[in-house]
């Protein structure tokens, strides 16, 4: 009789462990859809949703208003790469697609795959700021030597409160494999 208790006991921590592990397993799974929810929810990161692209595009121009555009660029420690961003500065109106280009050079001898992570400054505008086309919304990959235009099409939302008159973009590259450097 007192060997069956220890196996009952086994048993359930058995089961108890094995649905924890699902359970984390489950969780760790939903976490980009958690994530990818809550940018396109709050404007996070300038991640939007086709709906939100196409509704944002299709708005009139204003005109009226012109909105300084800065743009700036950070290499992470170490990545051996040359980024020549576009004019320091631009205005646009609100409702005007505009596009422009950064240039990327891996200065080194291998091949380097980097992510780009965009910021937006002041953050209250980043649900106003919509990329259409970017470079950041995947890796890129240059080979050794290698140069190349990377794209970045946006639209600033007519809707931006009157108090933002200067939106800064900020972009930091990142080598997504650290041990290439």
């Amino acid at each position: 009789m007192s060997d069956h208790k220890p196996q009952a006991k086994g048993k359930k921590t058995s089961l108890i462990l094995g649905g924890l592990g699902i359970g984390m397993f489950a969780f760790g799974f939903a976490l980009v859809p958690l994530y990818n929810l809550v940018c396109s929810i709050s404007g996070i990161n300038g991640i939007a949703t086709a709906a939100n692209r196409s509704e944002v595009v299709m708005s009139q121009v204003d005109t009226d208003r012109l909105i300084t555009v800065e743009f700036d660029s950070t290499l992470n420690d170490g990545l051996p790469w040359k980024i020549e961003k576009p004019p320091a500065k631009i205005k646009v109106h609100p409702g005007e697609m505009h596009q422009i280009s950064y240039r990327a050079t891996n200065l080194s001898n291998k091949a380097i795959k980097v992510q780009a992570i965009p910021g937006i400054t002041p953050w209250q505008a980043t649900e106003y700021f919509n990329k259409t086309v970017c470079f950041c919304f995947e890796t890129q990959t240059l080979e050794a030597g290698e140069s190349r235009e990377m794209d970045l099409q946006f639209v600033i939302n007519r809707d931006l409160p009157e108090e933002y008159k200067t939106i800064t973009l900020s972009y930091t590259f990142m080598n997504t494999d650290r041990s290439r450097i």
